[in-house]
């Protein structure tokens, strides 16, 4: 297995799974439950302001796809109050930690236009995609999520942003393989270990689909893991956003 790896001496812990549709997450920027902060509202928008400045300077967007991100994170804050949709911590810091994230991946397969999204959750990268997909006439991002409530607040989330989205209420990996018509990319971020995702990715992938995978410091490992079970040849790029990598994979091959 050949791949361009990140610098020796790097480590950082993720979280394992096992089975379809693993309820612990593990990526680039893990769902590990963090102490609640109380941030005024006030306080609140000053620190997103300048955060959402630092995170257009990463991954310009046009002011539509702008307006577009803008009613999205306004819904997200009206719904983080009820439902646990990233955590507390990352909130000032909603735009460098997970839009930025997510846009960098647009970069990766330019031409892309029909995504699936992988345990969508709080929309990360599936939305933001779709914002962006909202300027081409005929794409769509297919948001795979098998929580209801997530499954809810994506839904109004493509109707509140106008994005040419449809959300797949289902496990992951008994509905990827169900998905109709030509697939360019497939993603995921912060879902389970890359051996896991490598497996529901496959069919796409096996199909003429892209694979991009947000994951942690700690690639080395999850790639060692992952060659147990599968031929591929990985093509890694360090995150513009923190210490994190992004596996790409072009072909995916079961071994054995």
């Amino acid at each position: 297995m050949k791949h361009r790896g990140p610098p020796k001496g790097t480590s950082h812990s993720q979280g394992s799974g096992a089975g379809k549709g693993p309820r612990r997450r593990s990526g680039s920027a893990p769902q590990t439950p963090a102490k609640a902060v109380s941030v005024p509202d006030e306080s609140l928008d000053t620190a997103l302001a300048a955060d959402k400045a630092a995170a257009l300077k990463l991954a310009p967007v046009s002011r539509e796809t702008e307006a577009r991100l803008d009613r999205y994170i306004a819904l997200l804050r009206e719904w983080q109050a009820k439902t646990n949709l990233v955590a507390s911590s990352t909130l000032p810091h909603l735009w460098t930690r997970h839009i930025a994230d997510s846009l960098q991946l647009v970069a990766l397969a330019p031409d892309a236009r029909s995504w699936v999204d992988l345990g969508s959750g709080g929309g990360f990268p599936g939305i933001v995609l779709a914002c962006v997909m909202a300027e081409f006439p005929g794409a769509v991002v297919h948001l795979v999520e098998r929580n209801a409530k997530k499954a809810a607040f994506l839904r109004e989330a493509i109707r509140v942003t106008g994005s040419p989205s449809m959300v797949h209420l289902a496990e992951i990996g008994d509905n990827v393989d169900r998905i109709t018509g030509p697939v360019d990319c497939v993603t995921a971020r912060a879902l389970a270990p890359l051996h896991q995702l490598v497996g529901f990715a496959e069919p796409l992938v096996h199909l003429g689909a892209k694979a991009l995978f947000l994951k942690g410091q700690d690639i080395e490992a999850e790639l060692t893991e992952a060659a147990k079970y599968w031929s591929i040849q990985p093509q890694l790029h360090q995150s513009r956003t923190g210490d994190g990598w992004i596996v790409e994979l072009a072909a995916i091959e079961r071994r054995g």
